[in-house]
C-alpha cells in the first residue's frame, strides 16, 4: 500500500505546489506596491495604509455565498485510482475522505497542514506567504489562500470554473511533476515547494502574476475550517496554542494523520471522531419504527419551523435512539446529541443545522438538579431544534413556555409491528418463524440489526465459501445478542433438559406444554384479537406448587428450553435487604434484567418474597406489606414470562392468584413414575449391573430429586470401592443415605428381597 499512496501523494502536492506559487506570487506583488518595504516589520506608512485599503475594500466588494469552484481530477490520478482498485486497495486519502465526508479542497488542506511534517522547507514557506517568520506552522489565513488558489487553478486548468459540460472527456497529459527541492523528499521526486523566484516564473497569470481566488471560494473555506467544519470537528485537524483572531490560528494534522496518508496502516475510522455525532454505523437494515407515522409528523412540523422542541417518552435508550433517528430523518436534518460542552454543543448543532437530542433519564432527582437547570438554560437561549427523550417525561415550564413544543408517546412495539421488523431485519425468514420471533422476543431496532448481523456472519462462516441458510442462525445469534447481561440480583441457567427429562402425570404434563404454547400464542391473542384491552396485565404468569423435589424448579427450566430463551433466577440472598425500599429496588433490578434480555423469569421458594399480607401490628409489618404491594404490581406489569414455585401455597398471599394464569400442582410421583425417574437418573453410559432391581426401587416412596440423589451416592459409592459396575448393594446404599438425609426410617420389608444389603449400607451410613 505505501508505494500508490506515495505516488498518490506526489500527484495532489504537485497542485498544491502551484498553488504555493500563487500565493507567493501574491505575496510578492502586494509588496511591491509597499513603499518602504523595509519599514514593515516596524511601521505602517501612510502609503502602505492606502494600498492597504484598497485591498481590504476590493475584497469587501468581491463578498459573494460560499461556493467551491467544480473541478476534474487529474488523468495522472484517475489512472493511479484505476490501478489501486485494480490490485484490491484504496488509496489512503480517498479512504480518509470517504470516511469523513471531506471535498477535494478539504483534502488540499489536510495534505497543506501536512507538510511540514515531510520537510521543513514549507515553514519558510508559510512564513513568506503570511508576511511573518514568527509564524511557520499552517494557519486558518494560510490554508484558506493557498487552498482557495489550489481550487481556481484546478478549475481553471480542467475547463471548470463555470462548470463541465457533463459528458466532456478529461484533459490528456503526463503525470504533474514536482521540482527539485533543497531538502530530503518523499523518494523519487521531492515533496517540497520549489525555490524558483516566484516573480519571474512564466504562466503564472498576466504579467506573471496568478489569477486571485474566487471570494465564494476562500469564503467556503474559512466556514470548513472552523470548529463545525469536518476537519476540525472529527480531529484531523487540531488547533495549537492560542490566537487573539481565527484566522491568525495555527493547525496541524491530529495523532496518525500523516502515517496514514503515508500508506502506514492503521483504520481510517481511528483517524477522527466526532462524540456528538449521532450517526447510523454500518450497513444496518432500515427497520420500521412502530410510532413512525408520528414521527414523520412531528418531524415535517420541525422541518418547516411550526414546533421547535419535541418529546419523546417511554422508549429504553435504544428505542429512543432509533426513535429520534427516525424525527431527524423526517426532518432532513443531521442529528447531534451532547458531549458536555454545552455551549459547543449548541453552536455545532446552529452550524450545521443539525437536530439536538438532549437524553433526559439522567435529568431526574435533586441531586442532577444543576446540571438540568444549566440544559434548561442552554436551550432557552436558542431556537435551534431540540428533541427530548426519556423512559420518563421530563418538562421544564421555563422550555414549555418558551418554545413550541410537542411530543409523541413510543409505546412498546406490537406484535404486527414486531413481525414487519423482524421481516425487514431478516427477509429470508418463512412467515410462521416470523410470527414465532415475533410473539417471543420484544427487541429494540438496535437489538435486531445486531442479530441479523451475527446471523448473516455466522451463515458466512459456516457456507465454507458459499453463504450458508441465514435462518439456520438466528437463534444462536439471539442468544449471543441477549444472553450474558444478568447483574447480582439474578443468576442464568441455560436449559439442558427436555421434556423426555420430565416424568410427571399427564395433566400436570400436559399444563407444562400449554404454558410454552401460551406464551408464543399470547401476542397475537392480545394485540390481533383485542384481548389486551379486556385486561390490565400482559404477559404469561405460572405457580408451581408441590413438595420440595417434586420437578417445579427442572419444569421451569424445560419450559424455558421449550422456548428457547434463558432462564434466569432471582437469587434471594441479593434481593431480600434490611434496609427500607432496598428490597423493592432490587426486585426491579431483576424484573428490568429479564425484559432486557428476554428471558423467563424464576422465583425458586417464592413464599418467601410474595407471602400474606398481615395486620400491621408493628413497624416492620407495614413495610413488608408494602413489598408485597410493590410485587403485585410490578407482577402485572410484566410482559414476560414469570414463575413462581412455592413448598406452601397457603403461604402465597391470595391476591396473587388472580394473577397466575396457571398454577400447577406437583404431586409425588407414583409407582410408575418413580420407575422411570430410576430408570433416567442412571446415565445411558453408567455401568449398571444387572442385579439393579428398578421394579423394588419403585416401590420406595421418593421424589424425583431423591432418586437422582441417591443414583449418584450409588455411582460414588461403586467408583470409590473400585467396582466396574453399578451394583444393586450401591444402590441400596444410596438408597439409605437418602432417607437418613430426609430424616426418615427406610425399613428392610420395603427392599423385598434385597433386605439382606441393608444392614451393610446401613452400618457405612453410620460410619460415614
Amino acid at each position: 500500500m505505501g508505494e500508490p499512496a506515495l505516488d498518490h501523494l506526489r500527484i495532489r502536492l504537485a497542485g498544491i505546489h502551484r498553488a504555493l506559487r500563487a500565493a507567493v506570487v501574491r505575496q510578492a506583488r502586494l509588496a511591491t506596491r509597499l513603499t518602504r518595504p523595509d519599514l514593515t516589520p516596524y511601521c505602517v506608512t501612510d502609503e502602505q495604509v492606502e494600498v492597504l485599503l484598497g485591498e481590504v475594500g476590493a475584497a469587501a466588494d468581491a463578498l459573494t455565498s460560499p461556493c467551491l469552484p467544480r473541478h476534474r481530477e487529474p488523468e495522472a490520478e484517475q489512472r493511479l485510482r484505476r490501478r489501486a482498485e485494480a490490485d484490491g486497495v484504496r488509496l489512503p486519502l480517498d479512504a480518509l475522505a470517504a470516511a469523513y465526508g471531506l471535498t477535494r479542497a478539504e483534502q488540499d488542506v489536510l495534505l497543506l497542514a501536512a507538510a511540514p511534517e515531510l520537510d521543513r522547507g514549507y515553514e519558510r514557506i508559510y512564513a513568506y506567504i503570511v508576511d511573518n517568520l514568527n509564524r511557520r506552522l499552517p494557519n486558518v489565513e494560510l490554508l484558506v489562500t493557498v487552498a482557495a488558489l489550489a481550487a481556481t487553478e484546478s478549475a481553471v486548468a480542467n475547463g471548470a470554473a463555470t462548470g463541465p459540460e457533463p459528458g466532456t472527456p478529461p484533459q490528456q497529459g503526463p503525470a504533474p511533476q514536482l521540482d527539485p527541492a533543497p531538502q530530503q523528499g518523499l523518494g523519487r521526486e521531492s515533496a517540497s515547494a520549489p525555490q524558483q523566484d516566484p516573480r519571474s516564473r512564466p504562466g503564472a497569470g498576466p504579467q506573471g502574476v496568478a489569477p486571485d481566488p474566487e471570494p465564494a471560494a476562500r469564503l467556503a473555506l474559512r466556514r470548513a475550517l472552523g470548529p463545525a467544519g469536518p476537519l476540525r470537528r472529527y480531529g484531523l485537524l487540531r488547533p495549537h496554542g492560542d490566537a487573539p483572531v481565527e484566522l491568525a490560528l495555527e493547525l496541524v494534522p491530529g495523532p496518525g494523520v500523516l502515517d496514514f496518508l503515508l500508506g502506514w496502516g492503521t483504520d481510517a475510522g481511528l483517524i477522527g471522531d466526532d462524540p456528538g455525532e449521532v450517526a447510523q454505523r454500518g450497513p444496518s437494515p432500515a427497520l420500521p419504527h412502530p410510532a413512525s407515522d408520528r414521527l414523520t409528523r412531528l418531524g415535517r412540523a420541525l422541518a418547516v419551523g411550526h414546533i421547535d422542541l419535541a418529546g419523546l417518552w417511554g422508549a429504553p435508550p435504544d428505542g429512543q435512539r432509533d426513535a429520534v433517528h427516525a424525527l431527524a430523518g423526517a426532518a432532513a436534518v443531521p442529528l447531534r446529541t451532547l458531549t458536555g460542552d454545552l455551549e459547543a454543543d449548541l453552536r455545532t448543532a446552529a452550524a450545521l443545522g443539525a437536530l439536538l437530542w438532549v437524553p433526559t433519564d439522567d435529568l431526574h432527582g435533586e441531586g442532577r438538579r444543576p446540571y438540568a437547570d444549566s440544559v434548561t438554560a442552554a436551550v432557552l437561549r436558542t431556537r435551534l431544534p431540540v428533541c427530548l427523550t426519556g423512559l420518563r417525561p421530563w418538562r421544564p415550564a421555563p422550555l414549555l413556555a418558551a418554545r413550541a413544543y410537542a411530543e409523541a408517546a413510543l409505546p412498546q412495539p406490537g406484535f404486527g409491528e414486531r413481525r414487519a421488523m423482524w421481516s425487514a431485519a431478516i427477509p429470508g425468514l418463512d412467515g410462521p418463524r416470523v410470527d414465532d420471533l415475533a410473539a417471543r422476543y420484544r427487541m429494540s431496532g438496535g437489538e435486531l440489526r445486531a442479530v441479523a448481523s451475527v446471523a448473516h456472519a455466522g451463515a458466512r462462516l459456516a457456507g465454507n465459501g458459499l453463504p450458508a441458510p441465514v435462518a439456520d442462525h438466528v437463534e444462536p445469534a439471539i442468544a449471543t445478542v441477549t444472553r450474558g447481561r444478568t447483574g447480582s440480583a439474578v443468576r442464568s441457567i441455560a436449559p439442558r433438559r427436555t421434556l423426555d427429562d420430565l416424568v410427571l402425570p399427564d395433566v400436570q404434563l400436559r399444563q407444562i406444554r400449554e404454558i410454552a404454547s401460551a406464551f408464543r400464542a399470547w401476542p397475537r391473542v392480545a394485540e390481533t384479537w383485542g384481548f389486551a384491552r379486556r385486561g390490565a396485565h400482559g404477559g404469561v404468569k405460572a405457580l408451581f406448587t408441590g413438595e420440595p423435589g417434586t420437578g417445579k424448579t427442572l419444569s421451569a427450566e424445560i419450559v424455558t428450553g421449550m422456548l428457547g430463551l434463558e432462564l434466569l433466577k432471582v437469587d434471594l440472598a441479593q434481593v431480600v435487604s434490611k434496609w427500607v425500599g432496598e428490597t423493592e429496588k432490587n426486585m426491579e433490578t431483576a424484573f428490568r434484567q429479564a425484559e432486557e434480555s428476554h428471558a423467563v423469569l424464576l422465583f425458586d421458594e417464592a413464599d418467601a418474597l410474595f407471602g400474606k399480607r398481615g395486620d400491621v401490628k408493628h413497624g416492620t409489618d407495614r413495610y413488608a406489606n408494602m413489598e408485597v404491594g410493590y410485587l403485585l404490581q410490578r407482577l402485572e406489569a410484566s410482559d414476560g414470562l414469570v414463575i413462581l414455585t412455592s413448598n406452601l401455597r397457603d403461604n402465597i398471599d391470595p391476591a396473587f392468584t388472580r394473577r397466575f394464569h396457571f398454577v400447577v400442582h406437583f404431586p409425588r410421583p407414583g409407582a410408575a413414575e418413580r420407575r422411570r425417574l430410576w430408570r433416567l437418573a442412571f446415565p445411558a453410559q453408567a455401568p449398571l449391573a444387572a442385579d439393579v432391581d428398578l421394579d423394588t426401587l419403585a416401590r420406595l416412596d421418593m421424589t424425583g430429586a431423591g432418586i437422582t440423589a441417591a443414583a449418584r451416592t450409588a455411582a460414588l459409592a461403586a467408583a470409590d470401592g473400585g467396582a466396574d459396575t453399578i451394583g444393586m448393594r450401591h444402590v441400596v446404599r444410596g438408597v439409605a443415605r437418602q432417607f437418613q438425609r430426609e430424616a426418615r426410617l427406610l425399613r428392610p420389608s420395603e427392599l423385598g428381597p434385597h433386605a439382606h444389603l441393608l444392614d451393610n449400607a446401613s452400618d457405612d451410613a453410620t460410619q460415614g
